[in-house]
């Protein structure tokens, strides 16, 4: 399964590369010492959320599936780790027909997040499992860092849209992602296309500042994209004198004008300006879009102006701040031996400078109050409490090797804003402070 699964007409190239080279030396390692085979279950969590956010977002783990499914060595990648005599020759005998066989369960993506969390569960050999983690930690921390981003924006701006525009603010690729996770988080559109090809992201765009430079006159410019492209476009207003353009735009495309762009200036003066200068125009359905770096806070200040949407760019495709969202992939538990009825030992690394981690393969479940509000996420080994059984979090996303929970966007959107809101109210405050719920631990064995 892939991408065309959904529809979708682009498939994902081998991923085996993507990957740092001490899984390799790692593997080759645990080839000739016999251990490569031990069942082990990684995963995935981070010790903190960044500073002053109150909570994360799991995103990119629909890109996480078409990874897994897309990590192989082929011919070209074999030669390349023999050029270099980056594996011996029979590690690379064993990754020639490398291909997942394990489980991995996680939080659903748009779902919520905490430090602590068991984000992602991935359980198979040591072999097939230790290979993922550059690929899984890549997609993940990325993504989930701009769906935090988009999240907050989407909760400052309330009812009104947020365009995603970030694409020449960061890698070609890496934008086709953060249009994903942006969408995941809350935001209604792109303007970047391949993220639209892609994953089918509604698009939008009309005209930057050369299209009127263009032209002789302010007027002629918006009197081509009107012809072109009808009344109901966007046309921009600020190259020269925002009072003038508005008054030509009206002017040009009468009272049905579909909206304006403000792309600098005091936003907040200016879009009151605009609003008053439209409606004694007559333009009273006239849209107002206001970008230029924007972030959450520049969104919220803007909450009491005339605004109808906001553009995006800079801010979230660099996660506002916080680029990655600090998720580690660990080894929490495996089996003494290669006997596949060996009961599974718990793990952990112990060091100083807060980078522990709690052994054992773990559950989780979020404790709701008696009003059905979430009160704490609890993390936990061995036997799930009959009181939380209902309210666990885990899901099934790859069984025996086949993606069983590939889902559309769509789905994931929305599951991110119905998880938001069974959060407590202080969630969308943007002021500095703790996680909104805290992680408790439920310590039990380890399970098989």
């Amino acid at each position: 399964m892939n991408t065309a699964d959904l529809g979708l007409p682009v498939d994902v190239p081998s991923t085996a590369l993507f990957t740092d080279q001490y899984e390799l030396t790692m593997l080759q390692a645990a080839l000739r010492a016999g251990t490569a085979e031990r069942r082990s279950v990684f995963e995935v969590f981070t010790r903190r959320l960044p500073e002053g956010r109150r909570y994360g977002v799991v995103a990119g783990t629909g890109r996480v599936l078409d990874a897994v499914e897309n990590f192989r060595f082929d011919a070209g990648v074999l030669g390349f780790l023999r050029e270099r005599e980056i594996a011996d020759e029979a590690t690379l005998e064993w990754l020639a027909s490398y291909r997942f066989s394990g489980d991995v369960w996680g939080y659903p993506e748009g779902e919520v997040y905490f430090p602590g969390s068991p984000i992602m569960r991935v359980e198979g050999s040591f072999a097939e499992c230790v290979l993922l983690e550059t690929v899984i930690l890549s997609i993940l921390n990325h993504d989930s860092a701009i769906a935090a981003a988009a999240s907050r924006m989407s909760s400052a701006a309330g009812q009104r849209p947020l365009i995603e525009m970030g694409a020449r603010r960061t890698h070609e690729l890496a934008a086709v992602a953060a249009s994903r996770a942006a969408y995941v988080g809350g935001f209604a559109t792109t303007s970047d296309l391949a993220a639209g090809f892609r994953y089918g992201i509604p698009t939008v765009g009309t005209s930057a500042h050369a299209f009127t430079l263009l032209h002789d006159s302010e007027r002629d410019a918006f009197r081509a994209q009107v012809e072109s492209l009808g009344r109901g476009t966007t046309l921009l207003v600020d190259t020269y004198d925002v009072t003038e353009a508005v008054r030509t735009a009206v002017e040009v495309a009468g009272p049905e004008l579909g909206a304006v762009r403000i792309d600098s200036g005091d936003l907040l003066l200016v879009a009151h300006r605009v609003r008053q200068q439209l409606d004694e125009l007559g333009a009273r359905d006239t849209r107002i879009i206001v970008t230029s770096d924007l972030d959450e806070y520049a969104i919220a200040s803007l909450a009491a102006a005339p605004v109808d949407a906001y553009g995006v760019g800079t801010q979230l495709v660099t996660g506002s701040g916080h680029p990655t969202a600090s998720m580690v992939y660990k080894l929490v538990a495996r089996a003494g031996s290669d006997d596949p009825k060996a009961p599974l030992v718990p793990v952990a690394k112990k060091s100083s400078g807060g980078k522990t981690s709690v052994g054992g393969r773990k559950w989780a479940a979020r404790r709701p109050d008696a009003d059905g509000i979430a009160e704490a996420e609890v993390v936990g080994t061995g036997q799930v409490p009959a009181d939380l059984a209902d309210h666990q979090l885990l899901v099934e996303l790859i069984k025996s090797g086949e993606v069983v929970a590939r889902e559309p966007l769509d789905v994931v959107r929305d599951r991110h804003r119905a998880a938001r809101a069974g959060l407590p109210l202080s969630a969308t405050q943007l002021s500095r402070g703790e996680p909104v719920l805290p992680t408790e631990y439920v310590q039990g064995r380890s399970g098989s």
